[in-house]
């Protein structure tokens, strides 16, 4: 019988990647705000929401760097990446009213907007772990989408819809886990294994990533995988 874990299998190499390990390392900033600031679930999930925007930023550079030998692309990208930015904001937008009005219990008046997350992540200490996520995806983006060359490899089309279904796996457990922790009174312990639970999510979607943009074998060596 197979077993179903949450981690993909992969080589030593790929888990001492630096884009793996920066990942690791951001993702555990939100344990020194549990214990050090006494963080319950609406900073979590707010800074967990932030990372939404980061991932979104990097996406449109990932589709601006894409197959740039292919003119035509080019071409395609004045229209796609303007309309991701548009579309993947008001998404996102409306994912962060969720938490604020959830979570936070609208804790400014008036309609949740830019302002109203910029002075949650100043009054909540979230700016450093913000930073924090922000570096890591920045280090991903470098070692391994220009370094690597995954770039050359990766499909304008695809990278649009990339962010969608990662945001809606991991944040739909997030905030089941989020609405479980409240009910339990946001005990440390519970907040933690949410916090782990999202690395564990992380590390399946980035390394899930990494082998969908790796370097493709050659004719003769598909041939051999296919028989």
């Amino acid at each position: 019988m197979s077993k179903i874990s949450l981690l993909p299998r992969a080589k030593l190499e790929d888990w001492l990647r630096p884009s793996v390990l920066a990942l690791i390392a951001a993702n555990l900033i939100p344990l020194a705000g549990v214990f050090m600031f006494g963080w319950e679930v609406f900073p979590l999930l707010l800074l967990f929401w932030f990372e939404n925007v980061i991932i979104g930023f990097f996406n449109a550079l990932k589709m601006l760097f894409a197959t740039p030998d292919q003119k035509l692309q080019w071409a395609v990208k004045l229209f796609i990446v303007p309309f991701f930015c548009l579309h993947y904001g008001i998404f996102t937008l409306v994912h962060g009213i969720f938490v604020v009005v959830l979570f936070g219990g609208g804790t400014k008046p008036g309609f949740p907007g830019p302002g109203t997350f910029l002075s949650e992540m100043l009054e909540q200490k979230l700016l450093w772990a913000v930073w924090g996520l922000f570096v890591s995806h920045g280090i991903s983006f470098a070692h391994n989408y220009l370094i690597g060359g995954e770039f050359r490899r990766a499909g304008v089309q695809v990278l649009m819809i990339q962010p969608y279904g990662r945001i809606v796996v991991l944040h739909v457990t997030i905030l089941l886990g989020g609405f479980l922790m409240l009910a339990l009174n946001s005990p440390t312990l519970g907040l933690v294994l949410l916090v782990v639970l999202k690395i564990l999510l992380d590390l399946r979607a980035h390394l899930a990533e990494r082998a969908k943009f790796a370097s493709k074998p050659k004719p003769d060596q598909t041939d051999t995988i296919a028989r």
